[in-house]
């Protein structure tokens, strides 16, 4: 069978090359949700007569069966075969004959690869919100564990207040809490089925789009067709810069990780096996693991431009630029699912200093507590700060190395607790479970 829409000419070579790129690759991970899309789009042709009853029986067996083949690692897109769709529609073909060519009415392959990637999105974010939701948990386990511990907060790298483990690891635990805000509004972009916009324009065919929204588990439609097509492009952009927001706070935190893990702050250490060495400094421990984990995080902060520069300037419709967005898009997934895992993996691991603030050099963190001492004592702040001030400046300066924080989200009162029933709920609302019954009773 060969492209799907061969007619009575042969595409050069080198331009077959060209154009076909990475794409039968990549498509490889979409082949789960073609068959996906395909059940729905058949099960909906059947209801509005464009095929029989027993049609549809055995077009459902046959994708099955495919779909087990996928599943199983064997599935292939041979030599010659463009893309996926046209892989699946020749499988079926050649099994079932004229019966297999009648999968496509209705549809495009621009809106077939739409709906593959949002539903191949779909199941990628639920991996990124999971793996997420890991380190979160791990974040406020080790901020409650620690709680108790003072260190230096900075600002400017200069040492400024009192901080605790608590409040740092915390910090970075909220902040995913935030990022999975930013994933779940990309997350309601992509769940919004396109099945149906056909090449951008529609079908003389009465579809049913309703239908394939309730069979796919979408939330809803992309309802203006044109809409729908524009929609390849922004989707991936959306849920790159969702996942950039994980990326930064990934990034922001290795940062901190290199940095406290060095002698000069000697605040975190990790046991030897989790680090590296050098080939000529017998005495080297490094943070390759979280250098690198800035780096990749680095990299997935800078795909969004890309992408956005790849569709700055398309007009509406399908154009072929479009297809370069999956070579970097796809990968990323992967790509930041690993940075979670690992870095889980290390934070399980850390050794806080339970004497961080030993050294006299942190004293002076101490002066905005003693300030605030004497505003209690009734002198006016400006009065305090100058004293105080004074006190640096000629070397007096002396302080008890305790704080009293109970405000919410201070030192004494961190709120993990607040923090993570906003995770919990926040989680349930992306509605996991919904979308795998429906697809479970698709493929049922």
């Amino acid at each position: 069978m060969g492209k799907i829409w061969k007619r009575d000419f042969d595409t050069d070579k080198a331009i077959e090359e060209f154009t076909v790129g990475k794409d039968r690759e990549l498509d490889l991970s979409l082949a789960e949700f073609d068959i996906y899309g395909s059940l729905a789009h058949i099960q909906m042709l059947q209801s509005i007569d464009l095929l029989t009853a027993d049609e549809l029986s055995i077009l459902q067996v046959e994708l099955k069966n495919i779909l087990v083949k996928v599943k199983a690692g064997e599935f292939v897109i041979e030599d010659g075969i463009e893309d996926v769709h046209s892989q699946i529609e020749n499988d079926l073909t050649l099994k079932l004959g004229d019966v297999g060519k009648k999968i496509h009415s209705g549809r495009s392959r621009n809106d077939q690869v739409l709906v593959d990637l949002k539903l191949y999105i779909r199941a990628e974010l639920q991996q990124v919100v999971e793996n997420t939701k890991t380190v979160f948990s791990t974040l406020i386990g080790l901020s409650e564990e620690h709680k108790e511990k003072l260190i230096p907060g900075f600002t400017h790298l200069q040492i400024a207040m009192p901080s605790s483990y608590g409040l740092w690891f915390g910090a970075y635990a909220e902040s995913l809490v935030d990022d999975l805000e930013m994933m779940l509004a990309a997350f309601k972009i992509a769940n919004q089925n396109p099945l149906g916009s056909a090449a951008g324009y529609g079908s003389s065919f009465p579809l049913d789009r309703m239908m394939t929204t309730q069979l796919l588990g979408f939330e809803g439609l992309n309802y203006n067709v044109v809409y729908a097509q524009m929609g390849r492009g922004k989707t991936e952009k959306s849920v790159a810069s969702a996942l950039s927001f994980v990326a930064g706070t990934l990034g922001k935190m290795s940062m901190d990780i290199c940095l406290y893990m060095n002698q000069n702050f000697g605040l975190i250490s990790f046991p030897k096996e989790l680090t590296t060495g050098s080939s000529i400094m017998p005495h080297k421990r490094n943070p390759d693991v979280f250098e690198l984990i800035r780096a990749k995080c680095n990299k997935l902060n800078a795909l969004p431009n890309e992408i956005n520069m790849i569709t700055g300037n398309l007009p509406s419709g399908y154009h072929r630029d479009l297809q370069l967005i999956k070579e970097s898009f796809m990968p990323a997934f992967d790509q930041l699912n690993g940075c979670l895992a690992i870095a889980n993996h290390a934070l399980k691991n850390i050794i806080v200093n339970d004497n961080a603030l030993a050294d006299d050099k942190y004293t002076n963190l101490f002066t905005v507590e003693e300030v605030n001492k004497k505003v209690l004592e009734g002198i006016p702040f400006r009065d305090a700060y100058k004293e105080i001030g004074g006190q640096v400046d000629n070397g007096t300066f002396t302080a008890d190395k305790k704080v009293d924080h109970t405000h919410q989200g201070s030192i004494g009162n961190l709120c993990n607790a607040q923090i993570s029933a906003r995770m919990d709920a926040l989680v349930e609302q992306f509605g996991f479970g919904k979308i795998e019954a429906a697809i479970e009773e698709l493929v049922k």
